[in-house]
């Protein structure tokens, strides 16, 4: 293990300080709170819940729809932002400790769109879609 090794522990002190001095425990707190802020704003029949803490945050899917969040995770990728889903219904956000106002709000932004299109697309038109991959990744 790296318990104890002099470089590990360097290593940790140098990142609790950029922590500490960047002022990211605020940044993550305060930002978290303008992202569900908008996230809870967007008009979507798929979307039921919204819910996180800081900057680790979910949305569920609402499983009486016709889309999965694997799907939607997929055309998020496809339009420039990665998602985890997890489950059938769960899009986790997890977006770095440093990111600014405006690049949360470009995320946003994507999410609402992608939400919007989902919506009225065949399985087949999702960028990276095959019929199978709900056997591997749910």
């Amino acid at each position: 293990t790296y318990g104890g090794n002099p470089l590990g522990c360097a290593v940790a002190i140098a990142a609790l300080e950029v922590i500490k001095e960047d002022c990211l425990v605020e940044n993550a707190a305060a930002l978290g709170e303008e992202f569900r802020a908008a996230l809870r704003r967007i008009d979507s029949p798929l979307l039921q819940t919204v819910r996180g803490k800081g900057l680790l945050n979910a949305i569920v899917i609402d499983e009486k729809a016709n889309k999965t969040a694997w799907q939607l995770c997929l055309l998020l990728k496809s339009r420039g932002l990665l998602a985890k889903s997890t489950h059938n219904n769960i899009i986790r956000f997890t977006p770095p400790l440093n990111i600014t106002y405006e690049e949360l709000m470009k995320g946003v932004r994507i999410i609402e769109q992608c939400l919007k299109d989902i919506v009225n697309m065949k399985d087949e038109d999702i960028p990276g879609y095959l019929e199978d991959s709900k056997l591997y990744f749910t």
